[in-house]
């Protein structure tokens, strides 16, 4: 499932057929609740910034967004930003290794996606398109690869050996040492070292990852955008060892089947420890900073409810 299903404004009223007595009865008993009811949330154990703001917005009930007035929950999920209510100085920002482009499928709900979860934590390295708007990665082929299940699909690890395939045999970035080799002057002797350097520079960056493209869609909707040529040839990597917490699971789907923010998530993690081999200590955990929110919110209120 590559899709996170949210609509702040409805959550309680799918959640409680009972009505916003019951509701209200139900979010006062869960503020009563110690940590010990919640022993079974998996996403317990992240390092995350306070959510003591979603605390006091939820308290306050639904704001308007600062730039299109429209009435939401914690944050407009068509504006991207957080409502009134949510100042921005609050909320954490990832900083991500690589860039992330996300392919959200033209009738895919916007109240429904956490496509912008990431959007709001990692602003400067995120980039939300609605299909059939997206680049042409044709070009960079060598250092893009899609998030996506399939028989060709790679696992994380092994990203460096598959993307060599890739790499464009003999030109060099001209950012570094101007020309490719080949073209180059007549070099002095003292310069050689500094160009050896740079020609290796460069070739470790040709098979280098630098950007990763994620389809927010369910997975019927996944066809296609799967199948558009502009995404063909790219390398893809699939996420298979994760389990979903999510709330909305699409039914028929195994479990390993995840959505959106948790995708992104797990596979960061995957990536800072296998591709950077740098050991985890919970930068990215605030990814997930709307999510375990509402994921305990949800769970709780089914609780109270008496659907589990």
């Amino acid at each position: 499932q590559l899709t996170m299903s949210l609509n702040s404004s409805t959550l309680f009223n799918e959640e409680n057929s009972q009505g916003p007595k019951r509701n209200t009865e139900c979010l006062e008993n869960l503020e009563l609740q110690t940590p010990s009811s919640f022993q079974d949330n998996p996403l317990q154990q992240l390092q995350l910034a306070s959510q003591e703001v979603l605390e006091k917005a939820k308290k306050s009930g639904r704001s308007k967004c600062p730039r299109c007035s429209s009435s939401r929950m914690f944050y407009c999920y068509t504006c991207f930003v957080p409502v009134e209510t949510v100042p921005t100085k609050e909320i954490p920002t990832v900083k991500l290794p690589l860039k992330i482009d996300i392919i959200k499928h033209p009738n895919e709900t916007d109240g429904k996606s956490t496509a912008v979860h990431a959007k709001l934590l990692a602003p400067d390295d995120v980039t939300i398109y609605k299909y059939p708007c997206i680049p042409e990665y044709e070009e960079k082929r060598h250092e893009i690869a899609l998030i996506f299940p399939g028989p060709n699909s790679v696992s994380v690890k092994d990203i460096a050996f598959h993307l060599q395939k890739y790499t464009k045999k003999g030109v060099y970035d001209d950012d570094c040492c101007g020309e490719p080799f080949l073209k180059q002057a007549k070099i002095e002797p003292k310069e050689e070292k500094n160009l050896n350097e740079c020609i290796s520079s460069n070739r470790s960056d040709s098979i280098r990852l630098k950007k990763i493209i994620f389809i927010d869609s369910t997975w019927n909707q996944t066809n296609k955008i799967i199948t558009d040529e502009r995404l063909q040839g790219l390398l893809q990597i699939e996420l298979k060892t994760r389990k979903t917490c999510f709330w909305r699971h699409q039914k028929g789907k195994p479990d390993t089947y995840l959505s959106t923010i948790e995708a992104i998530y797990y596979f960061l993690v995957d990536y800072h420890q296998e591709i950077l081999k740098e050991n985890y200590k919970g930068q990215y955990d605030n990814l997930l900073f709307f999510f375990s929110f509402m994921y305990t919110l949800i769970k709780n209120a089914k609780c109270c409810a008496g659907k589990e």
